[in-house]
């Protein structure tokens, strides 16, 4: 029988702001959408640099399955030691051999449904690491062997190497989708053999900023070019997403969709579920009284 998996990817959360974002809106997403299995880019959670084990678990008691990451992913030095205890934690898997971490994982939806995770990271304006097509079809090829729905988290800065990723994985993966920039575009669709394709997500932090960064700091830099210390922004906080939906029979993609809320609509999507949920709760408790006995 085919099941359909919907997949919730949050784009790139930075800081406090970001995290504040998936911790009040995260529940009411998933309920709203019915969601799946959710994957959240979690470099920057901490201060918008790296992240840190307190954090991570938090992510996760929020109701994250897999953090992918990226360049930032060791800015933190306890990083190194939770992402070998935490599985769920991975990291550009063609990073040099002896790396910590992973760069991929299975997670498993409440179905019992298998979904594969996979982070790569682009190397055009990046630092140079391993050869990121050739270790997306080793992993792949491994992950094929456990599950057919495979989600490539791309970390890359040129518009150009992830749309070429996109057609190097076309048919061989569920979705590639693009994170770093933070930014996010208006390129979804399916690729002709089933693949969904987004070149970046986007960010899940405050948008009155340089990509999550102050603006006077960030801007000071551009104007001056001399180093700055740069901080969080808080204004305008977002949370940027995509939904895949893919056949768990074929992993093909189905159906991609862009998610772009703001603060109050997170709230506001909330209420909405849990006065559903309480509406539902209600009605079961009204129906139990209504079938007693004398």
């Amino acid at each position: 029988m085919i099941r359909l998996v919907r997949i919730l990817f949050i784009g790139d959360i930075v800081g406090r702001p970001g995290r504040e974002l998936v911790r009040q809106g995260l529940a009411g997403l998933v309920e709203h959408h019915q969601i799946d299995l959710v994957i959240a880019n979690a470099e920057n959670s901490a201060a918008g640099f790296g992240i840190t084990r307190e954090i991570g678990d938090q992510l996760i008691d929020w109701g994250v399955d897999v953090m992918t990451s990226g360049n930032h992913v060791w800015d933190k030095k306890e990083a190194l030691d939770y992402i070998g205890t935490e599985p769920r934690l991975i990291r550009p898997a063609n990073y040099p051999a002896g790396v910590p971490g992973r760069g991929s994982y299975v997670a498993h939806t409440k179905s019992g449904v298998s979904v594969g995770v996979v982070n790569l990271m682009g190397r055009v304006f990046m630092v140079s690491i391993d050869d990121p097509f050739a270790v997306a079809l080793r992993n792949i090829e491994t992950l094929r062997e456990r599950t057919r729905i495979i989600f490539v988290d791309f970390h890359a800065e040129a518009t150009s190497e992830k749309i070429a990723m996109g057609w190097h994985l076309d048919g061989r993966v569920t979705a590639v989708i693009g994170t770093h920039t933070h930014v996010q575009t208006a390129d979804e669709r399916i690729l002709p053999k089933g693949t969904a394709y987004l070149t970046d997500v986007g960010m899940t932090g405050p948008h009155d900023s340089i990509i999550g960064v102050d603006t006077e700091a960030a801007l000071g830099r551009f104007l001056t070019a001399l180093p700055a210390r740069f901080e969080t922004a808080t204004g305008n906080p977002r949370l940027n997403a995509v939904i895949v939906e893919a056949d768990d029979q074929t992993g093909r993609a189905l159906d991609i969709e862009r998610v772009s809320c703001s603060a109050d609509e997170i709230a506001d999507l909330a209420r909405t579920v849990s006065n559903a949920a309480g509406a539902q709760s209600r009605r079961r408790e009204g129906a139990g009284v209504g079938h007693r006995d004398g």
